[in-house]
């Protein structure tokens, strides 16, 4: 049986309708049927994808947990009576096993091609032996069952009398069970996210950009973050989106809707502001300022939530104060909606404030605060309105919307707001469920002029270094935004005096905590106790291999009963006991051979539990009493064939070693789908381009096309060609040459493709912009002109062919952004990096100039490229952070602990602020320490149990919270650390060598000086000024007692052997790791 219907379920809410019904009195909510004498659900066709939920459908959703077209049930005072077809009766009968309150009969209709049954008769008879039915009289239901009901009731001798129990059913449905609130937090929390993770952010980036975009496509756009398409062109839930959402894991996304389109307003729509739910977004382009109204509900297992936002860009003093009331009166409204209020009462208080507050704005107030929802989006036998008496009850689920349409700005155009949130009522108040972009600063976004930007941007470090225009989303919200490129502060005006007074260093500070402690609150929701770090691999097990599937699939030479190699098989077949024996090669670990006498033995070795000679850990077998052979050992005089054997065994383990190492390489390798040419036009094409890596062959520049889904480059010569689809493309870069040699369109891939016989994760574009490639000589001036004036019209004719190049390749590189989101429905921006917020590092080898873009940290001038993405980063370890040495290590942990951190070594010290700037502008936690760790230990033991981890204190506790105590409980740690012998210790002669330059001592007066700008500390007697003799002798003098001072400590490392070590977090094995030579 398919359909499992919740038969206790069921039961309950069918004894919650009888006792409703039979109690029912004229003055209370259940008056509507107090007089009836059975209750009448119709249900026919399936309405349209289109029309709102029936209040007949609804019902039957809530009270069987399914909806069931052309079904007739009729409640009667002793039973319950069920008219539906053969199918539907099948899952139908479940009810029966549920004890249900009444005895439940089904009247089962005949299929199409047999006979007729009396089964509607007998509902028609049953139907007609009443006087006074409750119905939804208002509803129209239609279907070939309805026809033939209707047909049957018109020869009934008598009709019963009708009458209206939609208020009745609205009452039975409003207070909700815990089953029906889980569903309703479910969809609260998929609106909220889907609010704040996707539709706040894009505007942001349609504003900033300020992109041609109309307010139905970014509609469509939202929709699709659900999944768009069909067959197998369909795409499913978008989880960049869902997974930054809070309880989502295991949403039952077949059973998650929107329940209307989502609805997006600003002044350019054509219709004006609409506040209604009914409202849809026009195909006017949106406007970039003025206010801008959102609205969206989802829909999950069949219950709704709803949610509405106002946004304003440039407010006015009066749009603000409109804003703030709006905020003001909803936590009033949140404290008076309650257990015995009536709808009256909320709605004539809301109207109270706003006479109290601004009595003027009475007339644009809305005619209703909301509604009831749940299973029905809009139930309107509990508006909030001035007319409805119903009295609230806890656990009912509502609407609450509080707006003011048809105001005028200062130019005397319309203009609406509204809050739009869904609640639960409580006993003593009510509580939101939807929550998100509400308060001013998220929602109100002030221009300032030119002169109050320079005050903005006037901070101690680099000053004159432009903010990045993209929100750079790692967590949490941005702090600038601008839009046309204005800078946009999304902070009141007093917020933003206040924030001009805070010198840079406690803005990070205070900053860096607040990260810290949403880094810790987040890892400990994310890792539930005794759970597993998410992203850790399974446990090792034994694989297991066959050889051969019988006895006849032997090769023949094993009947000589010889040891013999099957290199087809991968199998080597031994002679045991007069028995041909096969094992895997993946069985044997190795082979060794011994002359011994005239005797030669050849000893084979097998992979068997309980092996820990190695630093791999030892693999467990799903069998603890299995008994198990560690080694097979053969005597024979004929050596030179041992010999043969011992060296087919090998070659044939290291070629199945090798073929499983390219296996395991290429498993993230993946076959894309074939790339849709465009028709009807011509491509845009990109000439003259090299690619890497490179393809075989010639050195030659090829074209690159943008077609329909991706991109192709073609080679010179047509005979080879790469493909990238849209749907593969992670990050699109463009880096000018301004200051470089070659400009570059260069693409960060979701998952790596194969080009030729390598595996790329990286596919770029660039051409030379050098003077090599022009020929100059042609130039007939050149004879009369020279000196100065030829070399300044040479400089003239380079940058302006370089801002040719910067130009074409930009726009190539903007069409490809273009034709993505048009392809893929979600936005691709072009990302360009910050050369002046850039530092020089050792990612991997060579020292490259790494700089940051809006949303990644990259090198891509030279291969090996580097492209880290920001929002993937968990925290950044400063590490190596010393007075006296000129250069720091740069360690970024991944939200992944499985992957290992990625190490940028040996950054100047003098860039030190700007790094520390950076990564807090862009949300990253950090942490500084004066030494290295050895981070192989650390991130086993992190995954080993992150929660763990997390519960003794986390990344705060382990690397320093950003606070001033940081440093100094890390330096102390490292003081304790060297009190005793560690192999994560590094040792003072390799701390020593490098602090000391190859030129002269860190400790020199002169180096001091040309560093940090000041004189030393170790000449303060010489203010007379010493010769260079007195000079030197101090010098060296300083030397011999700084050295005898290392060797003390050492020393005093050595002998303190004994003394009690302090135990530490087991996610810290050792203070400080040893540091590499370089």
């Amino acid at each position: 049986m398919q359909v499992q219907l919740n038969k206790q379920l069921i039961s309950s809410r069918l004894k919650n309708v009888y006792d409703g019904w039979r109690n029912a009195s004229q003055n209370d909510e259940y008056g509507s049927i107090a007089d009836a004498e059975a209750l009448l659900l119709l249900s026919g066709d399936p309405a349209g994808e289109d029309e709102p939920v029936r209040k007949g459908t609804a019902f039957q959703t809530w009270l069987l947990g399914y909806e069931f077209p052309s079904t007739l049930l009729l409640f009667q005072k002793d039973k319950l009576l069920i008219l539906c077809s053969a199918s539907k009766a099948k899952f139908l009968h479940q009810i029966k096993e549920g004890n249900p309150p009444v005895p439940v009969e089904i009247l089962v209709q005949a299929k199409a091609k047999e006979p007729p049954s009396d089964a509607l008769p007998k509902f028609v008879e049953a139907y007609t032996s009443f006087k006074r039915v409750g119905s939804l009289v208002k509803e129209v239901c239609t279907g070939k069952l309805m026809t033939e009901w209707e047909q049957g009731v018109s020869k009934a001798d008598k009709k019963p009398e009708l009458v209206d129990m939609a208020p009745a059913l609205s009452a039975f449905m409003a207070v909700k069970d815990e089953e029906e609130m889980k569903c309703i937090r479910t969809a609260a929390n998929l609106t909220s996210t889907l609010l704040v993770h996707h539709i706040v952010l894009k505007l942001e980036m349609i504003l900033d950009k300020e992109a041609k975009i109309t307010h139905e496509q970014f509609a469509t756009q939202i929709e699709a973050r659900l999944g768009s398409g069909e067959g197998e062109a369909a795409k499913g839930p978008d989880m960049k989106v869902w997974s930054k959402g809070r309880g989502l894991n295991d949403v039952d996304w077949a059973s998650t809707e929107f329940c209307y389109s989502p609805i997006i307003q600003s002044r350019s729509t054509s219709t004006g502001y609409d506040l209604r739910s009914t409202a849809e977004s026009s195909s006017d382009t949106i406007a970039h300022k003025g206010v801008f109204l959102i609205a969206v509900g989802m829909r999950y297992k069949g219950y709704c939530a709803n949610l509405g936002r106002s946004i304003i860009v440039d407010p006015s003093k009066e749009q603000e104060a409109i804003y703030n009331l709006l905020l003001s009166m909803q936590n009033e409204m949140l404290r008076e909606i309650k257990d015995g209020v009536s709808a009256r009462e909320v709605y004539q208080r809301a109207l109270d404030i706003v006479k109290k507050e601004m009595p003027e704005l009475e007339k644009n107030f809305v005619k209703n605060a909301g509604f009831g929802t749940g299973v029905e989006f809009r139930d309107s036998a509990y508006l909030l309105s001035s007319k409805n008496s119903k009295h609230l009850k806890t656990d009912m689920v509502l609407n609450l919307s509080l707006g003011f349409s048809d105001l005028l700005d200062d130019n005397g155009k319309k203009y609406a707001l509204h809050i739009v949130d869904t609640i639960r009522v409580g006993a003593d108040r009510s509580t939101l469920l939807t929550e998100g972009a509400k308060s001013t600063k998220d929602t109100l976004f002030f221009l300032n002029p030119e002169n109050e930007i320079e005050v903005e941007e006037d901070k101690p470090s680099k000053p004159s270094k432009k903010a990045p225009v993209k929100p750079l989303v790692n967590g949490s919200p941005v702090k600038n935004k601008t839009v046309g490129g204005k800078v946009l502060r999304n902070k009141t005006r007093s917020a933003a005096q206040e924030e001009v007074l805070m010198t840079a260093a406690a803005k990070i500070k205070d900053h860096q905590q607040q990260l810290h402690e949403g880094l810790q609150s987040a890892g400990l929701a994310k890792y539930s106790e005794g759970a597993s770090g998410g992203g850790e691999k399974e446990g090792k097990t034994w694989k297991r291999f066959q050889s051969y599937k019988g006895e006849s699939a032997l090769p023949r030479e094993v009947e000589s009963l010889r040891i013999s190699v099957d290199r087809k098989a991968q199998t080597i077949v031994l002679p045991v006991h007069g028995f041909a024996v096969p094992f895997h090669i993946n069985t044997i670990k190795n082979v060794s051979k011994n002359d011994e006498g005239d005797y030669t033995y050849l000893r084979i070795n097998f992979q068997t539990p309980g092996q820990l000679a190695g630093k791999k850990d030892d693999t467990p077998f799903e069998d603890p009493d299995s008994t198990f052979i560690r080694s097979v050992t053969y005597r024979s005089s004929d050596g030179h064939r041992f010999d043969t054997i011992s060296k087919q065994i090998t070659d044939l383990k290291k070629e199945v070693n090798k073929r499983e190492q390219q296996k395991k390489e290429m498993a993230d390798v993946i076959e894309q789908d074939v790339l849709l040419e465009i028709k009807g036009r011509r491509a845009h094409k990109l000439p003259e381009v090299f690619v890497r890596p490179a393809l075989d062959g010639k050195r030659l520049p090829g074209e690159v096309e943008i077609h329909q889904n991706g991109l192709r480059y073609q080679s010179p010569m047509g005979s080879q060609k790469i493909d990238v689809l849209f749907t593969n493309i992670k990050h699109l870069f463009f880096q000018p040459c301004d200051k470089e040699l070659m400009v570059i369109v260069h693409i960060h891939l979701r998952a790596p493709i194969m080009i030729g016989k390598k595996k790329a994760h990286d596919i770029q574009f660039f051409r030379e912009a050098s003077d090599v490639q022009f020929d100059e000589t042609g130039n007939r001036k050149r004879k009369h002109r020279y000196g100065d004036e030829d070399e300044i019209e040479m400089e003239q004719q380079e940058r302006k062919r370089r801002q040719m190049l910067n130009k074409e390749f930009k726009l190539f590189a903007e069409r490809i952004a273009e034709a993505a989101s048009t392809s893929m429905g979600e936005t691709l921006e072009v990302d360009i990096p910050f050369r002046e917020l850039s530092f020089e590092g050792v990612p991997f080898r060579t020292n490259v100039r790494l700089q940051p873009t809006t949303e990644c940290l990259v090198h891509l001038i030279d291969p090996p490229f580097l492209v880290v993405t920001l929002n993937e980063i968990e925290i950044a370890s400063l590490e190596r952070v010393q007075f006296s040495l000129k250069q720091f290590d740069l360690v970024l942990i991944f939200k992944d602990f499985t992957k290992a951190p990625l190490h940028i070594n040996s950054i100047p010290s003098g860039q030190l602020d700007d790094v520390k700037n950076w990564l807090d502008s862009v949300d990253i936690p950090l942490g500084e320490g004066p030494v290295n760790l050895n981070w192989g230990p650390i991130m086993k033991t992190i995954n080993e149990s992150p929660y763990d981890f997390f519960q003794q204190g986390g990344w705060r506790s382990f690397l320093g919270g950003g606070d001033a105590d940081a440093d100094h409980c890390s330096q102390s740690d490292a003081d304790e650390g060297s009190d005793s012998e560690s192999e994560f210790e590094a040792d003072p002669e390799e701390l020593q060598s490098e602090e000391s330059s190859a030129d002269a001592s860190e400790y020199d007066g002169s180096d001091a000086s040309d560093d940090s700008g000041s004189g030393s500390g170790y000449d303060d007697d010489s203010d007379d000024g010493d010769d260079w003799e007195e000079l030197e002798r101090k010098a060296a003098k300083s030397d011999s007692k700084r050295a005898a001072e290392a060797k003390g400590t050492r020393g005093d490392s050595d002998s303190d052997d004994d003394r009690p070590k302090k135990k530490k977090a087991p996610a810290k094995p050792k203070a400080n790791g040893k540091n590499k030579k370089r």
